[in-house]
């Protein structure tokens, strides 16, 4: 059974941070239904996939917008395997994926937005932020000693500063919106007994310990400090221009659906045509159809 449109309507409008408000993150349920959505979420993710390929050939072709993607969560939340399901069917030559890590000495030597304008997506293209400038604001909250490396100027790292990096976020993305690339933004929102069974399955299966960082347990410990980080950060930043959506992560084919769903009509909504042809064009085409029927 295919999940009707204005259910899916319904369902997508749920996930998103409406701009002004809180993200509100305790009253969000992190696995819905449990299983009784499962065989309508994955057919509902078979025909975005195709929906999406088709979408991002026209993205390709029109070469006006770009998209860009950001996924943010807590460790073992399902970004990587969200990424892998969902752009399944894209062109990679489309697609391009950065994974910002701790920044480089080059990188601290510039503002904190720096290393994110680099790698934005090219107009045609789709670019996916594993982590992004959210870090910023996200694990230098919850670690604000971080802060000393990028040698900013004199002043308290209070709430103000925050609120000044958050207004810095939106006045980028707006600038971005503006330019032409649209901007779409997850929280993978994982309960933190299912991150507990991720971090198990990762030590248990052969061949997935690699998977697992120990340093990841430390973070854990923070829990809290990093959801309130994430509540404070969603809460400011969902705008018109760039709205967070907050995705049910206990389950991945949930996750997965819901992302390719979001993602589907994002691109859709920016009502893309395919190049139009010169009448100088199509003469040569029609002169160069000519030539190739001529063919012996």
């Amino acid at each position: 059974m295919t999940i009707a449109a204005d259910t899916r309507a319904r369902l997508l409008a749920d996930l998103v941070v409406a701009p002004g408000e809180s993200a509100d993150l305790t009253r969000r349920d992190t696995g819905w239904s449990g299983n009784a959505l499962k065989p309508q979420a994955k057919e509902s993710l078979a025909k975005n996939i195709a929906r999406l390929s088709d979408a991002q050939e026209l993205l390709w072709a029109s070469d006006q917008y770009a998209l860009l993607i950001v996924l943010q969560a807590m460790d073992a939340a399902g970004k990587d395997s969200a990424i892998e399901h969902v752009m399944t069917g894209v062109n990679p030559q489309g697609v391009h994926v950065v994974s910002f890590k701790k920044p480089s000495s080059e990188e601290l030597d510039h503002d904190f937005l720096w290393r994110t304008a680099k790698a934005l997506p090219e107009k045609g293209r789709i670019g996916i932020f594993n982590r992004s400038h959210y870090e910023e604001v996200v694990a230098l909250r919850v670690h604000p000693g971080w802060l000393e490396a990028q040698r900013l100027p004199p002043g308290e790292r209070d709430e103000a500063f925050w609120q000044e990096r958050y207004e810095d976020i939106n006045a980028f993305e707006r600038h971005l919106e503006r330019n032409g690339t649209k901007i779409v933004k997850f929280f993978l929102h994982v309960s933190k007994e299912t991150q507990k069974q991720r971090f198990f399955a990762r030590l248990d299966t052969p061949g997935k310990e690699w998977k697992f960082n120990a340093a990841d347990v430390d973070e854990r410990e923070r829990w809290d400090d990093y959801m309130g980080a994430f509540e404070a950060a969603i809460s400011a930043t969902s705008t018109a221009w760039a709205p967070w959506y907050v995705i049910p992560a206990d389950h991945k084919w949930l996750t997965q659906a819901l992302v390719a769903a979001v993602i589907v009509e994002t691109l859709e909504a920016l009502d893309l045509r395919w190049p139009e042809v010169s009448p100088e064009e199509h003469a040569a085409n029609i002169e160069a159809r000519k030539r190739l029927e001529a063919e012996a």
